[in-house]
C-alpha cells in the first residue's frame, strides 16, 4: 500500500508538473521569442485523510499538444519522466513505462479525479480563465508564481508553482 501510495503521488507530481507548467503558445516576449521550455519548483496540497503533499523540481519542454516532463530530486536525480502526443500519454518512472490514452486519464488514474490541463495552460499564459471547480491567483505570474486551488469536488487541492 504504501508503495502504491508513493507511486500515486509521483504520478500526481508529474501530472500536476506537467498541467501547471506545460508550455503552451504564449504571447511572445518583448524579443518576439515564444517560450517552449519552463524549469522550477511545484508543491501540491491534497486535503485528503490524511493530507498529502508533494514537491519536485521539473523541466518542461514542448507544449500542451506533445512534450516532455521531467521530475528531480532535491539532490538533481530524475525521479520520472513523462511524454505526451495527442491521444498517449507515457510515464517512466523507476524502470517501469505506463502508457495513457491522454493526459486526462492519467490524471485520473494518478489522481482519482481529472486535473483542469486545459484551464491551467490558459491561466500560465496569463488568462484568468474560468475552471469549474478551481480558481487560480494569476497575480504573481509575472514574477513565476502561480496558485491553483481546487474547492469542488472534494478533497480540496491547492498547487503552487515557482518558475525559473
Amino acid at each position: 500500500m504504501i508503495v502504491r501510495s508513493r507511486r500515486r503521488w509521483l504520478t500526481l507530481g508529474l501530472v500536476l508538473a506537467v498541467a501547471a507548467c506545460a508550455q503552451v503558445p504564449h504571447a511572445p516576449s518583448a524579443t518576439g521569442i515564444v517560450r517552449t521550455q519552463w524549469s522550477g519548483r511545484l508543491a501540491l496540497r491534497v486535503d485528503s485523510e490524511p493530507v498529502q503533499s508533494f514537491s519536485a523540481a521539473f523541466d518542461l519542454r514542448g507544449n500542451a499538444q506533445a512534450g516532455e516532463l521531467a521530475l528531480y530530486s532535491p539532490l538533481g536525480s530524475t525521479l520520472a519522466r513523462m511524454t505526451w502526443a495527442p491521444g498517449d500519454a507515457l510515464l517512466f518512472w523507476s524502470g517501469q513505462q505506463r502508457r495513457f490514452g491522454s493526459i486526462d486519464a492519467l490524471t485520473r488514474e494518478a489522481t482519482g479525479t481529472e486535473l483542469p490541463i486545459a484551464g491551467l495552460f490558459e491561466w500560465l499564459s496569463g488568462k484568468a480563465t474560468q475552471t469549474e471547480g478551481w480558481s487560480a491567483d494569476l497575480s504573481k505570474l509575472a514574477d513565476g508564481k502561480l496558485v491553483a486551488q481546487r474547492v469542488h469536488p472534494a478533497p480540496a487541492v491547492e498547487m503552487r508553482l515557482i518558475l525559473d
